[in-house]
């Protein structure tokens, strides 16, 4: 099987291009072609190897739920007519993003393990174990940071700061409460939970988008639905779908993002084995098995369909 670890792309119309830590954006003016590339991070780190088929898992499952939730909150995409590309509107970012959480897991349960009983300006009840239920779900947004680690961040504080306005931030989390709705809806068709997971949002005309990915394994984390209540109870930990597991085996080999810590060795097995990890969470999120690919052809495949696209008269239609 063959990665796409990044792209070089050089379109006629080209506007400008932007390399994150797992997509490549290629500017159209205000249309934006957005690769989702094999690269894989964590603790806002690169890894140093890409792996096989988790661009195409991630572009589809967002794909798939932009579609499901668009009637709630508008959204960016124009059209999706890769495995890997999304086409759509170009927006102007907010600064910070929606984490909205359900549970007490990863970053959250580690807060609370630490002895915090707020998180992002949000209070936290006494008795919680990790993998609990929260009486409610709460937003404890993170600072978006273009270079570094995304810091926690209170409501207070990005008004204080004027990072949002008010009145944007009142619709933002609005949205969000919405999305997570929706979201576990969705997941408890296919017997998971949606634990936690983000937004991002962006401005275009006027209008507030959400934008990026959505309720894949990279921005959310999912529980197995049958057996979570029996394995809480017995202390065990939970089944789960999601980046979770990779970043636990970084913890376990000595690596958290932090200065002086060196990526422990990502072999072909640990790389096939979290390869086969999306595709498992596809499978289950889809109910359906992730398709075959020419993986002799994969860079041609995206760069045509995004030819094809820019230069669509049907997508500057949807545009108008």
């Amino acid at each position: 099987m063959q990665a796409i670890k990044e792209t070089h792309f050089n379109f006629p119309g080209q506007t400008g291009f932007y390399r994150g830590k797992v997509r490549d954006v290629y500017y159209f003016g205000d249309l934006m072609a957005m690769v989702a590339t094999d690269r894989i991070s964590a603790f806002d780190v690169i890894l140093p190897k890409a792996i096989p088929d988790k661009g195409r898992v991630l572009n589809q499952i967002a794909a798939f739920n932009l579609q499901a939730t668009r009637d709630l909150v508008p959204n960016w995409v124009l059209e999706t007519p890769d495995q890997n590309v999304t086409i759509g509107f170009k927006c102007e970012p907010f600064a910070v993003e929606m984490v909205v959480r359900g549970y007490l897991a990863g970053h959250a349960a580690r807060e609370y393990k630490a002895g915090k009983r707020t998180l992002c300006g949000v209070a936290l009840p006494e008795g919680l174990k990790e993998n609990d239920k929260l009486p409610n779900p709460i937003i404890t947004p993170t600072t978006k940071a273009a270079v570094g680690h995304d810091e926690d961040i209170s409501r207070e504080e990005i008004l204080k700061r004027g990072i949002v306005s008010e009145a944007d931030y009142k619709k933002l989390e609005e949205y969000t409460l919405k999305l997570y709705k929706k979201g576990t809806e969705l997941a408890a068709e296919r017997g998971l939970i949606l634990v936690d997971t983000k937004y991002e949002f962006g401005r275009h005309n006027g209008v507030i988008y959400l934008i990026d990915e959505v309720h894949t394994p990279d921005s959310s984390r999912y529980f197995y639905a049958e057996g979570y209540e029996a394995r809480q109870k017995a202390g065990e930990t939970q089944k789960q779908l999601s980046k979770e597991f990779v970043r636990q085996w970084l913890i376990e080999n000595g690596f958290q993002g932090k200065e002086g810590q060196k990526v422990p060795e990502m072999t072909e097995s640990k790389v096939g084995e979290i390869s086969a990890r999306y595709k498992e969470l596809y499978e289950h999120v889809r109910g359906e098995a992730l398709g075959a690919v020419d993986y002799g052809r994969l860079s041609q495949r995206i760069e045509q369909s995004i030819l094809n696209s820019i230069n669509s008269a049907n997508l500057q239609a949807k545009k108008n």
